[in-house]
């Protein structure tokens, strides 16, 4: 098998929110819950942040936050201050950016990588995003993305449905017909305080079998990404996701990184699994 990188991205690539713990949306997995734990940062404070970041050795950063009633993450906001650490840092800049259309294209060629969650099908967009948005408005982003030369990595949530595996062949299939570099899979995560607090996961087994199917049907590299279980649950997955030949993993836990030594060549990295 190729070698196996392993991302570690706490240590020197912070996530960072833009909007605080804003987001106009209530997603049923998420319920705002995920902006608690990054790293709050305000627009006048932002370039000499990262300044500092980048004095103290870190290697990059996810810039990210909550979505406007645009259904954007309004970095579109901080294009000036994008530009600036682009050209007065070295640092690598992965963006979360939700719906964004052309006029973000100035902007965007300044990150790295663009990550974008990505659902395969109408039904599950509308129950747990709760917005009016189609699946061809996430292959438009992919489409504009990829055609203008910008790096994107789609992150599909394996049991998104309420931890229902049906709709990600789906998208994985429809994924595979853009000229993407690498596919992120990650795994729901029953959160509290959400309306999913109390839904079972999906099965290690039921997660293992799209793996699987996303190394057989997807050319680029595949990524396990930072969301999925912890524990016993944890430990299973990744072993079986590195047997499958996943070519990222973030994340996994010490005894696995010295059990998957004895098997594949490793290299760890301390940045985001989509650099």
């Amino acid at each position: 098998m190729k070698k196996l990188k392993v991302y570690i991205p706490g240590i020197s690539f912070p996530s960072l929110s833009l909007t605080g713990n804003y987001c106009t949306l209530n997603c049923a997995h998420c319920g705002k819950h995920y902006l608690e734990s990054m790293k709050k940062v305000e627009k006048s404070n932002l370039v000499e942040y990262c300044k500092n970041l980048e004095k103290e050795g870190y290697k990059g950063c996810l810039l990210s936050g909550g979505m406007d009633s645009r259904l954007k993450v309004p970095l579109d906001m901080y294009a000036n201050e994008i530009k600036k650490i682009k050209k007065e840092t070295k640092l690598k800049l992965n963006a979360h950016v939700g719906f964004i259309d052309e006029s973000d294209l100035e902007w965007l060629k300044y990150v790295d990588v663009v990550s974008l969650d990505f659902v395969g099908e109408d039904d599950v967009i509308k129950r747990v995003y709760k917005i009016k948005k189609r699946v061809e408005d996430y292959l438009g982003i992919i489409e504009l993305l990829t055609s203008n030369g910008i790096k994107v990595a789609p992150h599909i949530t394996v049991g998104l449905d309420f931890g229902k595996i049906w709709w990600e062949y789906k998208a994985i299939e429809l994924l595979a017909h853009y000229p993407v570099d690498v596919l992120v899979l990650d795994v729901l995560i029953p959160t509290r305080g959400t309306e999913m607090e109390n839904t079972i996961p999906p099965s290690v087994d039921k997660s293992l079998e799209v793996v699987k199917y996303a190394r057989d049907t997807f050319n680029g590299e595949l990524s396990i990404g930072c969301m999925r279980p912890l524990g016993k649950w944890r430990l299973e997955f990744d072993r079986g996701a590195i047997l499958i030949g996943v070519d990222r993993i973030t994340n996994p836990p010490r005894k696995i990184i010295e059990w998957a030594k004895k098997i594949r060549d490793i290299e760890i990295i301390y940045e985001c699994c989509v650099m």
